[in-house]
């Protein structure tokens, strides 16, 4: 399993009890990654619920692994499409101008992912992260309801 931040990040997992657990001893991190596990949210979502960096949830997840006290759920991801990213850019550069593409792809590669592999289940997460980049309000509710509009109908 690719243990990288990308690799994980949108992959699900959910706390394991093995038959003969043993003495296990956990730092904080590793604590507070384990009970936030819940089997529903992404790897992605409980590093940002938790507040802790990506390196530091692939290290913890990687460790949980290995000690098999948690286990990935297997479930297909959905890939944000090239037209919505399209749509993404285009919004974010009128809301900014040309800069937009370059903030889109910084925000990409800051939460781990690229334009190839972002979960679509992410999308308002990486909508309201840019919003925050457009200094002028008007522009920013403008961006943000269009996005949202375009999240509805790719139902994402």
């Amino acid at each position: 399993m690719d243990v990288s931040y990308g690799g994980v990040a949108a992959k699900v997992f959910r706390t394991v009890i093995p038959g003969e657990v043993g003495q296990v001893s956990l730092g904080g991190l590793m604590l507070s990654v384990l009970a936030a596990l819940d089997g529903r949210q992404t790897l992605g979502q409980v590093s940002e619920k938790i507040g802790i960096s990506s390196p530091d949830i692939s290290q913890a997840i990687t460790k949980l692994i290995d000690m098999r006290l948690v286990e990935s759920i297997e479930r297909p991801v959905c890939i944000l499409d090239r037209e919505f990213i399209d749509f993404l850019v285009f919004r974010m550069s009128l809301a900014i101008g040309p800069l937009g593409t370059i903030i889109v792809e910084d925000w990409f590669e800051d939460l781990g992912f690229n334009k190839h592999n972002f979960p679509s289940l992410r999308a308002v997460d990486l909508v309201n992260y840019l919003s925050r980049e457009i200094p002028r309000e008007e522009k920013r509710i403008e961006f943000k309801e269009e996005m949202l509009r375009k999240i509805r109908e790719k139902g994402y």
